[in-house]
């Protein structure tokens, strides 16, 4: 069983101020996020599934992955998308130098500022030192974490259970986290329409951050 929990405890997000959990807000508004990719099949999929419902999301994309497949990655571009970095080679805070991290974040900012501009940056795991999180938010970049996690990478958990962790848990405003990479999409292929549809049949919008 995960310990991480789907839903942020209060107490994190107070610990934690200068990073972005959720957007206060009394309207119906979701921020659907995608980490991870951009990965062949799997991202389109996902834009598809967005676009009938006309939800706009927030990728974080891998700067390794977005040299691989440029095309994918501006597709998300062209249809209306915001994205994030999520550093070059998906790397751990806590078991990386803070020098290093940085210059992995950097280089793929080169590579995303090649085609868009965003100061959106999400760590790798959730997991970010005090130092680095300061460093890069002297850089101008705003650190988005989340509000739900829909656990869609964990194996040991239905597509029943991945769904549930999101409807059971998300409100208005909260930051959901999918990932549009080869280990999450069975889970995540199955509850991203549900939810699509669960939400907007309850008179929900879908924002990008």
């Amino acid at each position: 069983m995960n310990l991480v929990p789907s839903k942020t405890p209060l107490v994190v997000k107070k610990m934690f101020p200068n990073y972005v959990w959720d957007i206060e807000t009394t309207d119906k508004v979701i921020y659907l996020t995608f980490d991870d990719g951009p990965t062949p099949e799997i991202t389109s999929w996902t834009l598809h599934q967005l676009k009938k419902h006309n939800a706009k999301a927030t990728f974080f994309c891998i700067g390794n992955n977005i040299k691989k497949y440029p095309e994918i990655f501006q597709s998300i571009i062209e249809e209306g998308h915001a994205i994030g970095n999520h550093t070059h080679n998906h790397v751990k805070g806590w078991t990386t130098k803070t020098k290093d991290y940085i210059e992995n974040v950097l280089e793929a900012q080169n590579i995303i500022e090649a085609k868009t501009k965003t100061n959106l940056f999400r760590p790798p795991y959730g997991q970010i030192s005090p130092k680095q999180g300061k460093k890069l938010i002297a850089l101008d970049y705003k650190i988005i974490m989340w509000d739900v996690l829909s656990f869609d990478w964990d194996n040991t958990i239905s597509n029943d259970e991945c769904y549930t962790n999101v409807i059971s848990k998300a409100k208005n405003g909260s930051i959901i986290v999918f990932h549009d990479s080869v280990k999450a999409s069975e889970r995540m292929q199955h509850t991203l329409p549900k939810i699509l549809e669960y939400f907007s049949a309850r008179g929900y919008s879908f924002q990008s951050l």
